[in-house]
């Protein structure tokens, strides 16, 4: 383990984010929030006093292998969200420190759970910061230090510990080229989702608010309703569209630019993540339809809402805990399916499905005919064996950790929709579930051990387990390894 490196990236990387709180200091200002501005400028500077001793201090080995990439995401993404939880707790505006600590997880895991009760009455300083941790978090900050900062070799590693999928490549063969170019895709794709709000009618600052949420596929608004607040068809038109967008991996995006039209069109997991979003939507529609007696509004919710959980959004036009049974369970389903790797969305992931619905049929076509030869593909590509085995090792993982995170919140009390699905919502990084964390309820009723435990499942839940894993292995800190 090459410890110096790592403590050097992490370091150098806060140092980098430090400049990320003067972006609501400034916000501050223009509102005439001086001591909300005071509140991020004091963070900001605390946050590089801290981390600028150990980002001076060059390492003599800059060679990155994996264990390096997946410590320094992991190391970072603890040590970042709880600086970014000192805004919120030193302002006032969420003065319980626990409460501070699951926003921030929740912003940067791009979660949306919340325990604000009533978000408007926050400053438009700490709205916008809520925001911008649903951007920063959705791409990734390792991916935004990757492109920015000068890379040590092999930072590719640290894109495919921090993005979520089986399987993560390069757009092109330099890592951080690969990162700025996500970084261009994902920053066009937010422009045009704030012009388009903005053509809507939406505010400015609403719509950079909600753009950011929407990219990050986050879900924190600026109103209590949600989206709903607008009761504009084509806003929700804009955001169901854009939801979806943002849910497609992102390498697809740069074969568009190149002309690699077949590559787009072909690909299984895009085709699996369509067709399933349209039978939920369609499905959802039909049933909902005897409350509302209009095939208009009940196609409208149906969309929104199976674009908004599938990608693991969050955002609602409706509460859909008061829908029939069958639309219920279709919402929980989409929640665990997730969007697609390679994305900005949460959940298990479409990949992940195929990859398991594959693997089964070949388990079952050798158990039929012992001597027949039988692979995996994926795009017509054959699946190295290891992937395969990384799915499955990833499904242990993840019912494991929910099962003990669901003991532990059970000790609240609460009623079994809520915990059940509380656990569901962030290690999926959905937000809202169902029963007392419906889409019109928060996350304040919790304990504090319950609100840690949740936090720790959002970013078990974006990393994808491994990371924080390894981090914690002493086998992988001692000299030898």
């Amino acid at each position: 383990m090459n410890k110096t490196l790592v403590f050097h990236y992490v370091s150098k990387t806060l140092l980098l984010g430090s400049a990320l709180f003067l972006v609501p200091c400034l916000v501050s200002i223009v509102y005439g929030e001086k001591d909300t501005a005071l509140v991020f400028l004091i963070t900001a500077i605390c946050v590089a006093i801290v981390s600028t001793p150990l980002a001076i201090i060059r390492p003599k080995n800059k060679t990155m292998y994996a264990r390096e990439g997946l410590v320094i995401v992991a190391f970072l993404w603890l040590i970042f969200p709880l600086a970014a939880s000192i805004p919120f707790y030193i302002s006032g505006e969420i003065p319980h420190f626990a409460d501070a600590v699951f926003e921030s997880f929740s912003g940067f895991t791009t979660t949306g759970a919340t325990v604000v009760s009533d978000v408007e009455e926050m400053s438009k300083g700490m709205l916008f910061f809520r925001s911008l941790t649903h951007w920063v978090g959705g791409m990734g900050v390792l991916v935004l230090a990757v492109a920015i900062l000068p890379s040590s070799s092999n930072s590719m590693y640290l894109m495919q510990a921090e993005c979520a999928g089986p399987q993560v490549g390069k757009i092109v063969p330099r890592g951080k080229n690969s990162a700025l170019y996500l970084y261009i895709i994902y920053g066009a794709l937010t422009f045009v989702t704030f012009i388009l709000l903005c053509i809507g009618d939406m505010p400015v600052f609403d719509s950079v608010c909600h753009a950011m949420g929407i990219a990050g596929t986050g879900g924190f608004s600026v109103k209590n309703a949600g989206i709903a607040f607008y009761d504009s068809p084509y806003i929700e038109s804009v955001v169901t569209v854009m939801m979806g967008l943002f849910g497609v991996n992102f390498r697809l995006y740069y074969f568009l630019l190149i002309r690699r039209f077949k590559d787009v069109f072909k690909n299984t997991e895009f085709k699996v993540y369509v067709i399933t979003m349209a039978v939920a939507a369609a499905v959802m529609a039909a049933n909902i339809y005897p409350i509302y007696r209009s095939v208009g509004i009940s196609i409208r919710h149906g969309i929104f809402q199976a674009v908004s959980i599938m990608t693991s959004t969050g955002f609602y036009t409706a509460d859909y805990t008061l829908w029939p049974t069958l639309s219920q369970m279709i919402i929980f389903i989409l929640m665990c399916i997730g969007a697609c790797a390679g994305s900005t969305g949460g959940g298990f992931k479409v990949q992940r499905f195929i990859i398991m619905f594959k693997s089964l049929v070949k388990t079952v076509k050798k158990t039929l005919h012992p001597k027949s030869v039988n692979i995996v593909k994926s795009n017509d590509k054959t699946m190295d064996s290891s992937v395969v085995h990384g799915v499955h090792n990833y499904l242990v993982l993840y019912l494991g950790l929910s099962a003990i995170s669901l003991l532990i919140v059970a000790l609240d009390n609460m009623d079994f929709a809520t915990t059940f699905t509380s656990i569901a919502a962030c290690i999926n990084n959905m937000g809202p579930g169902f029963g007392a964390v419906g889409p019109a309820a928060n996350y304040s009723g919790f304990s504090d051990l319950s609100k840690i435990v949740l936090s720790v499942d959002m970013l078990l839940g974006r990393l994808e387990c491994f990371p924080i894993i390894i981090m914690l292995s002493p086998s992988v800190w001692r000299k030898n390894f």
